[in-house]
């Protein structure tokens, strides 16, 4: 397992997304990896809109969870992956009581159709197909301290990576497909007024791009991250909370390292570090994490 990818914080912690869908490394047939990351993040600052701003009201709201993570080679190109996290929000000042509990739990299978080496330079192609479902009852409607927005989502994402020697490239692109929630309450306002309590969740599509150094033992890599709402979202307006149906766009940057260990390659530590750099009706997050995971050769059982 080579590397994890976290989504950072929107105005709700999206933390987490998986362990190594993004990533260009397969688990070897009935191989299995599990293991555990915990990540914090913070912001003080947020878009407003465009508006970057802050809320006395909310001082510096914070996101703490940890990850259970798993990878299951069923086949040297086809892998299952699963995660499911366990968060905790705060705010520093006002009288909003932060949320804690179980979040979403993600499903993804990852298809690796063609890998071609030519000299020293190997291309891969990837197909990803993800599933994710609240696994509690959190309340949506309570940004930016909700644990989530209750939206089931279907994602497709395709892949490409280029390896040449120890140095490599890695693009992704993925549409995400979210359903309709509701709130407790029977009307809400965006851009009109809604006599209803079913919120339609405008789709996102993410563009993910990763830069680095890959050998079997050590991996680092720079990341570029680009979120962008589809057209159905609306800015927050001028002083007030957050929507789950808000426009929520991010430009993060980051950094990823894993490190196997040599006299016990089964284990591996995972550290990383990435900031949203530009946004809209999001937090200027900052965010770190750290996690192990332990290989299990089902093969050799």
């Amino acid at each position: 397992m080579r590397k994890l990818y976290l989504c950072g914080l929107f105005m709700i912690p999206l933390l987490m997304s998986a362990q190594t869908d993004i990533d260009a490394i397969m688990m070897g047939k009935h191989n299995f990896c599990f293991g555990a990351v915990y990540q914090y993040s913070s912001w003080k600052k947020y878009w407003e809109g465009t508006f970057k701003r802050e809320n006395l009201n909310l001082g510096r709201v914070s996101t703490q969870g940890i990850a259970v993570m798993g990878n299951y080679g069923i086949t040297n190109k086809l892998n299952f992956l699963f995660s499911v996290p366990y968060l905790e929000t705060k705010a520093t000042a006002g009288t909003m009581k932060g949320q804690k509990g179980m979040q979403d739990l993600v499903l993804t299978l990852k298809y690796m159709p063609l890998e071609k080496t030519v000299n020293n330079t190997t291309y891969s192609l990837f197909v990803l197909g993800s599933y994710s479902m609240p696994v509690s009852d959190y309340t949506a409607d309570y940004l930016p301290l909700s644990i989530g927005l209750q939206s089931k989502t279907g994602t497709l994402r395709l892949m490409g990576d280029v390896q040449i020697r120890n140095f490599f490239t890695t693009l992704s692109g993925a549409y995400i497909k979210r359903s309709n929630i509701k709130i407790d309450r029977n009307s809400y306002l965006t851009d009109e007024i809604h006599y209803t309590n079913e919120v339609n969740m405008p789709d996102v599509i993410n563009f993910n791009l990763r830069l680095g150094y890959r050998s079997e033992w050590l991996i680092a890599e720079a990341t570029v991250d680009h979120t962008i709402t589809q057209s159905g979202g609306f800015d927050i307006t001028k002083n007030n909370m957050p929507f789950p149906s808000n426009t929520m766009n991010a430009f993060r940057l980051g950094s990823s390292t894993k490190y196997t260990l040599k006299k016990l390659p089964e284990l591996a530590i995972v550290g990383g570090y990435n900031v949203v750099t530009e946004g809209r009706n999001v937090g200027e997050a900052a965010s770190f994490y750290g996690g192990v995971f332990y290989l299990v050769n089902f093969k050799n059982k």
